[in-house]
């Protein structure tokens, strides 16, 4: 039933009463509105509430109406199957209402709305909201400051969620809006700005007569028309990069951009105390306006490369980095954007020398001259802005002011070094200043490394004579070496050509480590840093001390300093030329203090990162069965204490595998562990984001026992709950379900027949090709380790086979190939096994209701549709396979159907062919499985139980020829005279290489 007006008492109480503290209050009032707002009338009965005069001091029953509008719109503005929605006619009226209620004077309600109109208009826009922007438009020429400040508000909103559609249809009309909205926007802007820097003139004389209010509304709707600028320039035209046309309001824009900055920098100072409000609007005007030009750079290089806006921007940016203003080096919001904006345009590919071929005679310019001609401008530009005096300034005061700890760095690393060690990781670098300052530092680098190299390392040599590794007092010397050491660790690479890792660790680094007074840790720190970072310039005859180095470090006393020794001896273990016999005799103590680490540390990101470590060792080094208690007690103890944290569970389950790995056949000495870890992984009421690591553990497991355990065997009906829920994990339950067939034998089959049938049932017909090719192995080796028992155990899956070869589509598709292939391996195979079971399953009522439903002809033999299945698909089987189609066509031999003879051709043909051509294949086979049993270990094995199985299959003892010999002697004796013209119809060399097969005079 519809709401109308007369609901509004009622829709005001509801909403009042969800605000209300008391629950017995609030639940029932939430309940009532859930269930109203699929209701028609409900969008309109809280715009009316939203709008209502009477009650524009409810702020927040009006807020609350606002909120509960948007979600409605979110859930039911498209028409939904399983909802009626909103009807057109309601969505006009709202449509309206919502345009016609510009001047919201809450702030918030006003922002909820503009969001909302925003979500309409991403899918009703343009078709079913044409004149939107028109209507804004119109509103804007004789509105007041705050009916176009909450215009801007939607337009910015409304923009920000367009310019995300991407198709080439919304991208074309977004282009639109661009052209249609720009200029205004451009001139209130310009208008606006003006406005500003008057008013903030007039605040610095201390005047009592201007309307701050006013102005304040002014500069929030100046700053809105900025991000709309921002919006359309970004988006509202194809990238330069890609289409080398120039965008205009580039070049008119920035250098006002520009010019808008360092209008508003001179009273950053002053405002600090005096105004505090519009202090605050000022560091947030300059940051956008600077994160405006770094946006437009990136989208439109070529167009920002023009001489008359690279050089003014770059060089204000410069400057600002080199040469600041006192009041500016406290605006590190703003400093940070001056770096970015110089690494963003020192990185930019489009500004790199381009290589580009050319056609002989080819007159015309193609795309690529043109890019290359525009980038060789640019190059231009930038050396001319960057000569080398300049590039040699900036990476001295980057590495002497902007890498050298402050006094506030110090404190907070005192405060919390965990904190301390994470802020300082390159994935912050845009948020902070010192990794800023890294970051562009590396940049620089790398574009000017030969001039640089020499630079560097006269800095870290003039460091580490001013400041030796005796010294106790944290001096300015010393936070300069820790910055000089910093900038030779991030540039490793390229300043390994002018910087002996060798001998400036000898020299330096090791003697760093002498010194344990508390103020080295900052030097300490900075070692351990390079010492992961120099890692792939560490040679054989310095590896050990490095090592030692590392391990000296990560008993250091300061936290922050262990958890970067953790990190650099990752790198270390993971490193291609680790040197487990030089760290042999350090596995005691970094085990121990690895532990140590772990429990110590309290944050999230620390105690994954030293779980890495922890992982990674134990897959790298031989030596883990001697430290296997410690390890079984972390684990222990990491595991109950992470209860809730899928992410580090998840870090757990991977060392766990790497465990159970190194264990090797020793593995089920970590089963007290490794057995409930791994039942919580897998059980259903376990976090989804556990599952695929549980179940590489379980498969880890499981391939590494030397026997199947009651609790491993106990685990396996829980792979038909994971199937029931998904197929995602396919691949690895197949994994397993062979485990436990191969190591479980008759065991595993006569505690879990059912479930194992139940899951294959399950799996066969649901998945697609790729999915069946995965598990048609198993069923394979389940009927070769069980040919009585399995067949009928799993009759249903094996009918599915015969509906698969006889029904399963175009042969064209190479993946419908491969699973008729292995399909019909299958059924081969348990014919040569199980004659009679086939025999009587091919008349079984359920598969022809199955093979008649996929549309097999009821009228045709089964048996005889198979064998020509099988001579269709002998050639896409390997070598074992084809012995098994064989014999199982050599056994179709002595059926008793004149249809047989009719085949008989073709069936010898494929069967001599097997005998001549299969001997060396099978002998090569025979072979390795003897060198398997003389070189392989003797505890069984997955894999040696595997080979096992192929090497002891029935197929093998079977002689084919002779198969084929006595069968054809029966089918002569069946047949007669009948058989003796069928052999004269063969073609006299195929008849010879019978004989020859058979050995037959």
């Amino acid at each position: 039933m519809a709401l109308s007006a007369s609901d509004l008492p009622a829709m005001y109480t509801l909403l009042a009463n969800s605000l209300s503290g008391d629950q017995t209050v609030r639940k029932p009032a939430e309940d009532s509105l859930a269930q109203s707002e699929s209701r028609p009338g409900f969008c309109s009965c809280l715009m009316e509430v939203i709008t209502a005069k009477d009650l524009s001091s409810q702020a927040d029953v009006r807020l609350m109406a606002s909120v509960y509008f948007k979600n409605s719109i979110h859930r039911y503005w498209r028409n939904r199957r399983d909802s009626t929605g909103i009807s057109n006619e309601e969505k006009m009226h709202l449509k309206q209402k919502l345009l016609s209620h510009l001047r919201e004077e809450n702030y918030q309600i006003a922002l909820t709305l503009a969001v909302l109109i925003s979500k309409i208009a991403r899918i009703d826009y343009p078709k079913e909201w044409p004149d939107l922007f028109s209507i804004l438009a119109q509103q804007l020429q004789s509105a007041d400051i705050l009916s176009s400040h909450r215009v801007f508000m939607i337009l910015y909103r409304t923009l920000k969620e367009l310019s995300t559609k991407r198709l080439t249809s919304d991208q074309r009309t977004f282009a639109e809006i661009a052209s249609q909205f720009f200029d205004y926007s451009w001139h209130l802007w310009q208008s606006d700005a003006q406005t500003i820097f008057h008013g903030f003139s007039v605040l610095a004389q201390n005047a009592s007569e201007l309307h701050h209010d006013d102005l304040y509304l002014t500069c929030e709707r100046w700053f809105l028309c900025s991000k709309i600028i921002r919006q359309l320039i970004v988006s509202g035209f194809p990238s330069d990069a890609m289409s080398i046309q120039e965008v205009r309001p580039v070049k008119e824009i920035s250098p006002f951009l520009l010019n808008a900055i360092q209008s508003f920098i001179p009273y950053y100072s002053s405002f600090r105390e005096k105004h505090p409000k519009f202090w605050d609007f000022l560091k947030k005007a300059c940051t956008k306006l600077m994160k405006i030009l770094i946006a437009i750079q990136c989208r439109h290089p070529y167009s920002f490369g023009d001489k008359n806006v690279c050089v003014p921007v770059i060089d204000f940016c410069l400057n600002n980095i080199t040469n600041p203003e006192p009041d500016i080096l406290s605006f590190e919001e703003f400093q940070i954007q001056c770096m970015s904006m110089v690494k963003s345009v020192l990185e930019c590919k489009e500004y790199k020398p381009r290589l580009t071929g050319r056609v002989m005679d080819d007159n015309g310019i193609t795309v690529e001259q043109m890019k290359k001609n525009v980038s060789t401008a640019v190059a231009g530009v930038l050396v001319s802005l960057l000569p080398s005096e300049r590039v040699v300034l900036l990476c001295n005061v980057l590495i002497r002011r902007y890498f050298v700890l402050t006094t506030s760095d110090l404190e907070e690393w005192y405060q919390n070094p965990e904190s301390f060690h994470h802020e300082q990781d390159s994935v912050l670098w845009s948020e902070r200043l010192r990794p800023c300052a890294e970051a562009l530092y590396i940049v620089l680098f790398e574009n000017h490394s030969q001039l640089l190299g020499p630079v560097v390392v006269s800095i870290l040599q003039e460091a580490m004579n001013g400041c030796p590794s005796s010294v106790n007092e944290i001096t300015p010397a010393l936070l300069l070496k820790d910055a000089a050491y910093g900038a030779a660790a991030y540039v490793y690479y390229e300043l390994s050509n002018y910087l002996s890792f060798k001998d400036w660790f000898n020299g330096a680094l090791s003697l760093e480590l002498t010194n344990d007074q508390p103020n080295m840790r900052i030097i300490h720190r900075k070692v351990a840093l390079i010492l992961g970072q120099w890692v792939s310039e560490i040679k054989d005859d310095t590896r050990r001390p490095v090592y030692c180095a590392l391990i000296k470090l990560l008993q250091d006393r300061d936290l922050c300093v262990r958890l970067a020794a953790s990190r650099s001896l990752y790198f270390h273990i993971e490193d291609a030329n680790f040197s487990e016999q030089d760290f042999l005799d350090l596995l005691p103590v970094c085990w121990d203090s690895c532990f140590k680490l772990v429990d110590e540390v309290q944050e999230f990101d620390s105690k994954v990162q030293v779980l890495n470590t922890i992982s990674c060792l134990i897959a790298r080094v031989t030596e883990v069965i001697p430290y296997a208690n410690k390890l079984m007690h972390f684990f222990q103890k990491a595991w109950e204490e992470s209860s809730g944290e899928s992410l580090l569970q998840i870090q757990l389950l991977a060392a766990l595998r790497n465990f159970v790995v190194a264990l090797g056949y020793q593995s089920p000495i970590c089963y007290n562990i490794v057995v409930p870890v791994l039942h919580s992984g897998i059980s259903v009421d376990s976090p989804d984001e556990l599952l695929e690591d549980s179940m590489q553990l379980w498969e880890a497991t499981l391939s590494h026992a030397p026997s199947i355990v009651p609790q491993l065997l106990g685990h396996f009906p829980c792979l038909v709950e994971i199937l029931e829920r998904s197929f995602d994990h396919l691949k690895m339950a197949a994994s397993i379900i062979e485990s436990y067939i191969v190591l479980g034998g008759m065991e595993f089959l006569n505690m879990h027949a059912s479930t194992l049938a139940k899951l294959l049932d399950l799996v066969v017909g649901n998945v697609n090709d790729r999915g069946l090719l995965s598990i048609l192995p198993l069923v394979d080796t389940l009927v070769q380790c069980f040919p009585t028992e399995v067949p009928q155990l799993i009759s249903t899956t094996i009918q599915k086979l015969i509906a698969i070869c006889l029904t399963g589509g175009d042969d064209r598709d190479p993946s419908k190939t491969a699973v008729k292939a292995s399909s019909a391996a299958i059924l081969a195979r348990v014919l040569v096994v199980n004659t009679n079971y086939l025999a009587q399953l091919t008349s079984e009522p359920s598969l022809l209701a199955l093979l008649q439903k996929a549309g097999f002809p009821s009228e045709e033999s089964i048996l005889l549709c198979l064998v020509d299945v099988w001579l269709d698909k002998v050639d896409n089987v390997s070598s074992p396979q084809r012995k098994t189609f064989g014999l199982a066509l050599s056994i179709i031999l002595t059926l008793r159907l004149p249809q047989v003879l009719d085949k008989l051709d073709q069936i010898l043909s494929v069967c001599t062919s097997v005998i001549l051509g299969g001997s060396e294949d099978l002998t090569e086979e025979e072979s390795s499985s003897d060198n398997m049993y003389s070189s392989g270990p003797q505890v069984p094995s997955k894999e040696l139980r595997r080979r096992q199985i192929k090497f002891s299959d029935p197929i093998n003892q079977i002689s084919l020829e002779n198969s084929v010999r006595e069968n054809l002697q029966t089918c002569a004796a069946l047949h007669g005279e009948p058989f003796n013209a069928a052999i004269s119809r063969m073609h006299p060399a195929a008849f010879g290489q019978l004989k020859q097969a058979l050995k037959m005079p």
